[in-house]
């Protein structure tokens, strides 16, 4: 295995100050080990050396589109992969993923900066669509928050609605709190099938109908879901194949990212025209994303604000749809 600039260990305490200089570390390391990344910087004839004054708004920045026609990875092929979700005959993304220990621990310190430990939560995934396919990133790390739960009532639940209701319900009187993560098609067709009043369970969605139910925009979603789960809020979720870092919402669809996670915004007309703050096409740095590319030009459309939270506003035109996409506005 190829060494990275820096110690990996050191992203899960790193401080505002230091990730621009991690992040352009690990942008030169990429461009001369990443041979995607490497020839994409020179095809599209970009600058890979980043200017102080400029830092990580000067970074290229891969489209998230290689995922789905090259395989991006660094070093020897790494046997673990994860695959987007897909109707029969898209083509899925594929992340290769070198070291599934960088990705266990980037999904735990997240959500323990957000929640707290698993270990305080009753942990229930309702994600069908995703445990009928065999590399679901999502998957990978909601079982392994279930795990970390050791609470008898976490786990899966594939499209078991009486016993989650009756399980939720059993939790409600213990006042156990409890998180439950869903796909939003599930999570509502379980609230239309279950309407009820929810005190202590945080409900999280993570975008996706997949064809199952008419889209609508985030608000509609969730104040669908609010109405019929008796929530003043719904959590949102935002990760993706191509990441091993997940930002997440407590309310009002704004989302906040660890350390050492950064979102910038690209003009839809010049998307290689970066800034820190503003609206267009959202770009993501995901330091964790070390043996694959760090950094990734969605396709979703986004505002980024002063404190480095952003909201998602919707998907750039004639982007491919993905199973895991947020909801268009």
């Amino acid at each position: 295995m190829i060494q990275p600039p820096f110690d990996i260990a050191t992203l899960w305490t790193l401080s505002p100050g230091d990730f621009d200089n991690k992040a352009k570390l690990l942008s030169e390391w990429q461009a001369q080990n990443n041979p995607v990344y490497k020839e994409w910087i020179q095809l599209a004839k970009l600058n890979q050396l980043v200017q102080e004054e400029a830092l990580v708004t000067g970074i290229p920045f891969l489209p998230i589109s290689f995922f789905k026609t090259h395989d991006v990875f660094i070093g020897p092929k790494p046997s673990q992969l994860f695959e987007s979700s897909g109707t029969t005959g898209d083509v899925v993304s594929k992340h290769w993923v070198t070291d599934l220990n960088i990705y266990a621990s980037s999904f735990n310190k997240g959500f323990e900066l957000c929640y707290g430990h698993p270990s305080e939560y009753c942990i229930i995934g309702l994600l069908p669509s995703y445990l009928e396919r065999a590399h679901s990133s999502l998957v990978y790390m909601v079982n392994h928050l279930i795990k970390q739960s050791s609470h008898a009532s976490s786990g899966f639940y594939l499209n078991e609605f009486e016993k989650l209701n009756t399980v939720l319900q059993e939790l409600e009187t213990k006042e156990q709190k409890t998180i439950l993560i869903g796909v939003s098609f599930a999570l509502m067709d379980f609230a239309d099938a279950f309407p009820q009043q929810l005190k202590y369970t945080i409900v999280m969605e993570t975008g996706g109908m997949k064809g199952r139910r008419t889209e609508m925009i985030k608000p509609m979603l969730h104040s669908y879901l609010k109405e019929r789960l008796g929530t003043s809020t719904i959590h949102s979720e935002y990760g993706m194949t191509e990441l091993l870092s997940q930002a997440y919402a407590v309310k009002e669809g704004v989302f906040r990212c660890p350390p050492w996670m950064k979102m910038l915004v690209g003009d839809e007309e010049d998307p290689g025209q970066l800034k820190k703050v503003g609206k267009g096409i959202l770009h993501v740095i995901d330091l964790a994303n070390i043996y694959s590319c760090a950094f990734i030009a969605t396709e979703d459309i986004a505002e980024v604000y002063e404190d480095g939270s952003f909201s998602i506003l919707g998907r750039a035109d004639n982007s491919d749809r993905r199973g895991c996409s947020l909801l268009v506005v």
